[in-house]
């Protein structure tokens, strides 16, 4: 009785733990993903996108930002890294002029911690 109960709670752990580092950045990504999370909600960033882990309508007025770690340019023209994401975040209009995402406002520090959850889905 005993190691059954033993196993089950080591069992219980196991999966508890195995979900601890879900929203890791890659290596060498900077940021809170688990405040970038927060952020993307704060400014709505669910209005327009779709937003894996992030509760919302079905809207599909921007690109869905699923799997975003795995393309290759940012609004089809500029290379996906941190930074340039960043910089999209933070000024859309400066990197992809005439693109239909707004500024809206967002801080560095935000910029940095919405990447880093973006670039760990």
């Amino acid at each position: 009785m005993k190691r059954s109960c033993l196993a089950m709670m080591l069992s219980a752990a196991a999966l508890l733990l195995a979900g601890c580092g879900a929203d890791r950045p890659p290596p060498g990504v900077q940021g809170d993903p688990q405040r970038g999370k927060i952020a993307l909600t704060q400014y709505a960033c669910h209005s327009c996108h779709v937003v894996p882990g992030v509760a919302g309508s079905q809207v599909y007025v921007g690109r869905p930002l699923d799997d975003l770690s795995k393309r290759r340019y940012i609004a089809g023209k500029v290379p996906n890294n941190q930074a340039s994401l960043v910089r999209f975040i933070l000024d859309p209009q400066a990197l992809d002029p005439g693109t239909a995402m707004p500024t809206l406002g967002v801080s560095e520090r935000d910029a940095l911690d919405i990447s880093a959850y973006l670039l760990s889905k």
